[in-house]
């Protein structure tokens, strides 16, 4: 029996609205994990109104009573760090053991946001670097840049979200957060444990909304900030409609994997089936490209194909459930159009290759045609292709040649590879001996090309929420 729908927080107020949201369970298709309702456009007007008054308040807190707020919020998680896993399992479908490491997380972001904030800061300098400057010096100090349009999507619903909230809170800046319509149960949850922390009205609303309005937020003035994390193609469209705001995108990706003659392979393959597969594969630094050198080739692929097909689908409530369902049928359905693709065209399959109903199986594919879909787009699902090389350099200009840039794992013991790596990857960011899905939340993290904009990771992100702005002290005579 599935209760009330969860009221929406808009600006401290728990409101309802005459559209009712139902989110499916995409383990359990025509079940039921919750209802919810999609804000009206009355709503959303009340919601971007009472951010411009709730940041002239927040503003001015000061620094102590913001991180006391952001530490109450983390600790409101961590009272309810089961709640809110089973939650993210029914309302998104991943596996009950990956829920309760991102519920941590939660805990983990605004913990640390609150010592950001404790910590944000600026310098002075001399300016009497000449005869003419003489008796001048300069002050530096970052100001909270205003209202935060925030749109977070379904794959982390609790802390994707969290990157938004959490900084924004701790650089003084109100937010509105769109959450995904797939998954909103979970934020609306945390909203409970924000609403708990004495923040001024209007520091935070978190408002489910169709596209349309939800696209407001978008080409909304009253908003500073635009921080969205999605598909690139909406990403960039966002960012040429947004007008003067910032705008900070965390977009997709096809991945890269390097394991190179020297590394441990053993490690490699215990990594990478992680980097792979985990959650079905719907992970933006989901491991999807692997460069394997050609005398390590036959070992590491006869190691990580029947890895592959060990791993066990199922009911995601399993804690013994490694790939639970995609999110729904049509991702089922793209990837293996995708792969049926590969295959007419060369591709060889050596694990998976088929879906289940929601569930996909862990697919390994070699032998593909570098202009493959599988190859050049962001697959979202448990699937990987991988090529051997033979120079680490070849490996370098295989990464690089995809149009996205977000992460690249290398696996070597070999330093000099090392350091090639961190200069020759074009990528936001090089992890040595593990798989581009490591991220540790206070880590800048964020790509290039069309992989985004602006870095996420609570420091940089509250770099961007706020502005410098520089003050000259002259001594006069």
């Amino acid at each position: 029996m599935i209760a009330d729908p969860h009221p929406v927080y808009l600006a401290g107020e728990w409101v309802d609205s005459p559209r009712t949201l139902e989110v499916e369970d995409p383990a359990h298709p025509g079940t039921l994990a919750g209802r919810t309702y999609l804000a009206t456009e009355e709503q959303y007007e009340q919601a971007a109104e009472a951010a411009v008054g709730g940041f002239d308040r927040l503003r001015r807190l000061p620094t102590y009573e913001r991180a006391g707020a952001l530490r109450r919020i983390s600790a409101g998680i961590a009272a309810r760090r089961d709640e809110l896993a089973e939650l993210i399992t029914r309302e998104s479908g991943k596996p009950i053991r990956d829920a309760r490491v991102e519920a941590e997380r939660g805990v983990l972001v605004f913990r640390l946001a609150a010592e950001e904030a404790e910590r944000l800061g600026g310098e002075t300098m001399p300016l009497d670097i000449a005869p003419p400057h003489k008796g001048r010096h300069a002050l530096t100090r970052r100001f909270p840049v205003g209202p935060v349009a925030g749109i977070s999507p379904f794959n982390f619903p609790l802390n994707l979200a969290a990157h938004k909230v959490a900084p924004a809170l701790a650089a003084g800046c109100s937010i509105v957060l769109k959450p995904p319509s797939r998954d909103p149960l979970t934020m609306l949850t945390v909203a409970e444990i924000i609403d708990e922390a004495e923040l001024p009205a209007g520091a935070v609303s978190v408002l489910p909304m169709d596209r349309a309005t939800g696209d407001r937020l978008v080409t909304d003035d009253r908003f500073r900030l635009l921080s969205f994390t999605g598909s690139p193609a909406i990403g960039w469209r966002m960012k040429e409609r947004a007008g003067r705001k910032a705008v900070v995108l965390e977009l997709g990706g096809n991945a890269g994997a390097i394991v190179d003659a020297s590394a441990d392979l053993d490690w490699a393959v215990q990594r990478s089936i992680v980097g792979a597969f985990a959650y079905s594969g719907q992970v933006c630094i989901s491991v999807q490209r692997m460069l394997v050198h050609a005398s390590v080739w036959d070992d590491f692929m006869d190691r990580f194909a029947a890895a592959a097909s060990r791993l066990r689908l199922g009911d995601p409530m399993d804690p013994h459930t490694d790939v639970g369902p995609m999110v729904d049928a049509a991702a089922v359905e793209r990837t293996e159009r995708w792969v049926e693709a590969a295959v007419a065209d060369g591709a060889e399959i050596l694990a998976g290759g088929a879906g289940e109903g929601r569930f996909f199986r862990p697919t390994v594919i070699v032998k593909a045609d570098r202009s493959a879909k599988v190859c050049t787009e962001e697959a979202f699902a448990p699937l990987v292709v991988a090529f051997p090389f033979d120079d680490i350099e070849t490996a370098f200009d295989e990464v690089n040649a995809s149009r996205f840039g977000l992460q690249a794992g290398v696996f070597t013991n070999d330093l000099d590879h090392a350091w090639r790596a961190f200069e020759t990857l074009e990528v936001g960011g090089v992890v040595i001996n593990d798989v581009p899905t490591y991220r540790v939340d206070h880590m800048p993290y964020g790509g290039i090309k069309e992989s985004g904009l602006g870095r996420e990771g609570l420091r940089w992100a509250i770099e961007d929420m706020t502005e410098l702005r520089l003050m000259v002290m002259t001594t006069p005579g």
